[in-house]
């Protein structure tokens, strides 16, 4: 079993920014795809960014492309987003995931049903 811990969200001004941690337990963590997605009051959970498990490929979402970095630490079983220039359109619920089955190591995943594992979330609220 993998229990995803989320970290470094909160409130913060437009333009300003923040960075996200996920913790995750396991010994495989380094074999796992990530990836983050949010949801926002009154819609429903949608892609943000994801990363494969060997970090050399990433993919976002367009509304966050040029202001959001994800990245990971294999070392640290952690993986992060580093998202810049908020908007209060960024308010929302962000939620890492990982993926449990075999991926190949260029592998990312942009869909919640190919991941297995999930975090509780944490609010990131972006004030005008």
């Amino acid at each position: 079993q993998v229990q995803l811990v989320e970290s470094g969200g909160g409130l913060v001004q437009a333009g300003g920014s923040l960075r996200l941690s996920c913790a995750a337990s396991g010994r495989t963590f380094s074999r796992y795809a990530m990836g983050w997605f949010r949801q926002a009051p009154g819609k429903e959970r949608e892609f943000v960014a994801a990363i494969s498990w060997s970090g050399v490929t990433t993919s976002y979402a367009d509304s966050v492309k040029g202001r959001f970095t994800v990245s990971r630490d294999n070392a640290k079983s952690t993986v992060y987003l580093q998202m810049n220039s908020l908007s209060p359109e960024d308010t929302a619920v962000y939620y890492c995931a990982a993926r449990g089955r075999t991926s190949p190591s260029r592998g990312y995943y942009v869909t919640e049903d190919l991941y297995d594992y999930w975090g509780q979330g944490t609010q990131v609220t972006v004030s005008s």
